[in-house]
């Protein structure tokens, strides 16, 4: 997809009333039968979700015959003997007591589960009536959206989730992001927000890392963790709100991107976030999921848009890499970008990807469980 010279849409003027006004059972309802008479992909039950109600129901059968049987027939059942009821009336009265107390959870579950897919389908509704208000697309539920960006393709299970689209213009996409690591035990689901705007022109990676996110010792959050030979120092007090990596001699070339003015929007406007340019890509990411049905959220994200976007829109807008010449890009590449200026919409090889690192956190964590779990055992024996 080429956006070359797409003109910068703005979205100060949006119309959030669909995010708040009032929502009737027979609206959610009307909705819920379209999405699923038209086919909307995220409206079909999944092998997953069935699995996960059958699952779910017997289960409860479980949890009710356990309850009401054991518990019921047994612990209950002895308490009464040791009162002295005895005869049929303590097996009898006990388990039909104790059950139908049980029945009553189960009920009480069901009732909550289905409360929580009515909730769900709610949210979908103002989602998908809010982008029609604003000319956007809603996608409640998307497979993994293959992006560059840091955060995506990494684990498995990726699915994007809650996201607003635009439907013409530059393309834009706001939503929020997960993906599981490990297996058994140890498997952690990881939840992101995130938002992507594609650029004009293609650029060198360069990642501002938030320090107002960070972790442990300072370490990123980030799923990736960069050489910090990469790191370049800007002017003012910007260092201290973010960690710029851009690859190794292009620190010329970061600042000419990274002026003060959009140093100053970037504080001003993602302080909270971390940012990322990759090929012809801007991406900002929340390290918590974005509530796109809230207006004060996804409009701080338009806003984003608006001011960190535009600004690096039209910072970039004739940036071309000088190395490309002497990386000696094919004619091929060239001729597979559209444009006047197609042969120079490249970035050399050593530009396009920072250089990674083993966090050394992760080490130390690691060497601490191995101390905890192996060595201390053998110790103390």
């Amino acid at each position: 997809m080429t956006n070359s010279l797409v003109r910068m849409p703005t979205y100060d003027h949006l119309d959030y009333r669909p995010l708040t006004a009032p929502v009737t059972s027979a609206q959610v309802a009307t909705f819920k039968r379209w999405a699923k008479s038209t086919g909307q992909v995220w409206a079909q039950p999944t092998a997953a979700s069935v699995i996960g109600w059958v699952l779910g129901g017997f289960a409860i059968v479980i949890f009710v015959f356990v309850g009401g049987f054991v518990i019921g027939g047994v612990i209950v059942r002895a308490i009464l003997l040791s009162l002295g009821v005895s005869g049929w009336v303590a097996p009898f009265v006990s388990t039909a007591i104790v059950t139908l107390v049980f029945v009553a959870i189960g009920v009480l579950i069901v009732l909550a589960m289905i409360r929580g897919s009515s909730a769900a389908w709610t949210k979908h509704y103002r989602l998908d009536q809010f982008a029609r208000a604003n000319g956007l697309a809603a996608f409640p539920v998307s497979a993994d959206p293959h992006y560059a960006g840091s955060i995506f393709g990494v684990g498995s299970s990726r699915a994007s989730y809650d996201r607003i689209q635009s439907t013409s213009g530059r393309f834009l996409d706001i939503g929020s992001y997960r993906y599981t690591t490990g297996s058994g035990k140890n498997r952690t689901t990881h939840t992101w927000g995130y938002l992507a705007m594609q650029l004009d022109r293609r650029l060198p990676q360069m990642v501002l890392d938030s320090k107002a996110n960070n972790g442990l010792f300072g370490s990123t959050n980030l799923p990736k963790t960069f050489s910090r030979d990469q790191v370049l120092s800007l002017e003012g007090d910007f260092d201290k709100y973010f960690t710029l990596y851009c690859p190794r001699e292009y620190e010329r070339d970061a600042l000419y991107i990274f002026t003060p003015d959009l140093m100053a929007l970037l504080i001003d406007n993602a302080g909270a976030f971390d940012v990322e340019i990759v090929d012809d890509w801007l991406f900002v990411y929340s390290s918590t999921p974005i509530d796109t049905t809230d207006p004060a959220q996804i409009g701080r994200m338009f806003q984003i848009v608006d001011t960190v976007g535009a600004k690096t829109i039209t910072q970039s807008d004739r940036y071309s890499d000088e190395r490309v010449a002497d990386a000696g890009a094919s004619h091929d590449q060239a001729a597979a970008l559209a444009g006047p200026d197609a042969s120079r919409n490249l970035i050399a090889p050593q530009g396009r990807r920072l250089r990674t690192r083993f966090s050394w956190v992760s080490i130390v964590v690691f060497a601490f469980i191995i101390v905890v779990w192996f060595v201390v055992p053998m110790l103390s024996r």
